[in-house]
């Protein structure tokens, strides 16, 4: 008979008294019928005693981000030489020209920010901040979540600081993007979150962020977006910021295809805005141009010139860049040069006010 049908079978032994299971574990039976482990505190109070502990090594890496005319979301101190994540939707709105986002850290100190690379499909926003040697979070591995593990969510809900809430993960998949035809992954538990928990930290029971909260999906549970999508995310970013000055829209293209022979449609970025002397205004883009591709590789919509921009400096570090271009039924190629020195004026990215528009203002860690 196993340890385990013999304490059911025999009652309550006496306080002290231990039973071996599995060969490990000490468990024993207390007069009040309290469960301990290691023979010291009880089954409930060192469960809590290990989320205190990682609640209290986590809120260091926990920030307020502060947008005006967003009010307050969180962040994640993500490296330590001023690098926060949050989400898109808690920067997206602030004012164009100047520098509106404000960071708060928990020590007190506070700190002006500049979004330094965004994705809204992602609903991911890279902030950097002039300070160093800060607390970054522990990052886990969100590919080895299961459902039923438990989970924690730890935001500054109503303008309410640092506050936890515990619940368990429900699904692991995508979900659609609300207005496009694109998906993103996603974790969704049932922790409860509110304005303010956007763009925090979804942790595993270790104390490592398994995901980033994001209200944007929500629904009646919470959706966070798993943490190894986040951390691929930024480092793919180029060590500087990338910035060409363009409103997109992604329209269909029919072209003849030389294989068979019919009409077959492509997709490519219609140009719906230029910002005045920004790289692409001087490289003689015009609204109503169609950019077809980057140093040769296609971009169909946002999401790809994005990646197109990055992979062209990060290789090769080139400051001169060939953009091909449909401008009224003939193609051009144009060599869009970044400067560096333009970069801090860069304004502030804005929100999509159609599904595929957004203002192309990227991007760097």
């Amino acid at each position: 008979m196993s340890e385990i049908t013999e304490i059911a079978n025999t009652g309550i032994a006496d306080a002290g008294t231990a039973h071996t299971v599995n060969n490990t574990d000490t468990v024993d039976i207390m007069k009040h019928d309290e469960i301990s482990i290691g023979g010291s505190a009880s089954l409930p109070d060192a469960l809590s005693a290990q989320v205190v502990r990682m609640v209290e090594q986590v809120r260091p890496s926990v920030v307020q981000v502060h947008s005006d005319g967003r009010g307050i979301g969180a962040g994640i101190i993500w490296r330590a030489e001023g690098a926060v994540l949050t989400n898109f939707h808690v920067v997206a709105h602030g004012p164009r020209g100047r520098a509106p986002i404000e960071v708060h850290l928990p020590d007190g100190r506070r700190f002006p920010a500049t979004v330094t690379a965004y994705n809204p499909t992602l609903d991911l926003a890279l902030l950097k901040l002039d300070a160093h040697d800060l607390p970054a979070a522990p990052v886990g591995d969100s590919r080895s979540l299961r459902v039923g593990e438990l989970v924690f969510a730890v935001g500054h809900p109503w303008g309410e600081r640092h506050m936890v809430t515990a619940g368990i993960v429900s699904g692991v998949g995508e979900v659609a993007v609300p207005g496009t035809q694109r998906t993103a992954q996603y974790v969704r538990s049932d922790v409860y979150v509110a304005p303010g928990n956007s763009g925090g930290p979804l942790l595993n029971a270790q104390g490592a962020v398994v995901g980033i909260t994001a209200m944007i999906f929500g629904g009646d549970m919470a959706v966070a977006i798993p943490a190894h999508v986040a951390a691929e995310w930024v480092a793919g970013q180029p060590d500087r910021r990338i910035y060409l000055g363009v409103g997109l829209q992604t329209v269909e293209l029919p072209f003849l295809s030389p294989h068979t022979g019919r009409q077959e449609r492509a997709a490519g970025l219609m140009v719906v805005a230029i910002e005045p002397d920004a790289p692409a205004h001087r490289a003689g883009v015009m609204v109503g141009d169609v950019l077809l591709t980057l140093e040769g590789e296609p971009v169909p919509d946002p999401d790809a010139l994005r990646r197109a921009l990055a992979r062209a400096v990060r290789a090769e570090g080139r400051e001169a860049l060939r953009l091909q271009v449909l401008r009224a039924g003939g193609v051009r190629t144009l060599s869009v040069t970044l400067h560096p020195e333009t970069q801090a004026e860069d304004p502030d990215p804005k929100p999509e006010p159609e599904p595929e528009l957004e203002m192309e203002l990227e991007q760097a860690s």
